[in-house]
């Protein structure tokens, strides 16, 4: 009980942060689009979703077909993106909180890992255009 409520504390405090942070001026106006599978509960999770301006949309379907949309706010650093998000899912699942991070592999493609309180760990793959 301590560590969720820790947890979700921990997460509260870093999506306040991020909300204040400013963009940078070079934030790419191009949305950049992901992929993301994971699992919860011995569940596998998707999800679909896309980011601008170091804001983003995760469109996903969790544990007993739990689907809810998470807004997401990035970081954008020279080679990484952190982010944090809070999000609602149906099936009484209610709120979630996210968080995570996405690094470049190439020009082109970018990969992450991040956790999602109702879709669990996930792993994404993404592309740049």
């Amino acid at each position: 009980m301590k560590i969720a409520v820790i947890t979700k504390t921990l997460i509260t405090s870093v999506s306040l942060f991020a909300l204040l942070f400013p963009n940078q001026a070079s934030a790419q106006l191009i949305p950049q689009p992901w992929v993301s599978v994971g699992g919860n509960d011995g569940d596998t999770t998707y999800a679909v979703g896309a980011k601008a301006l170091d804001l983003g949309v995760e469109v996903g379907v969790g544990p007993k077909g739990a689907t809810g949309v998470d807004v997401l706010k990035f970081l954008s650093l020279p080679i990484i993106s952190p982010y944090v998000g809070v999000g609602y899912y149906s099936e009484d699942k209610g709120v979630a909180f996210s968080g995570g991070v996405q690094v470049g592999a190439t020009d082109n493609v970018f990969v992450g890992a991040g956790y999602n309180s109702v879709r669990g760990f996930n792993g994404q793959l993404g592309v740049r255009f």
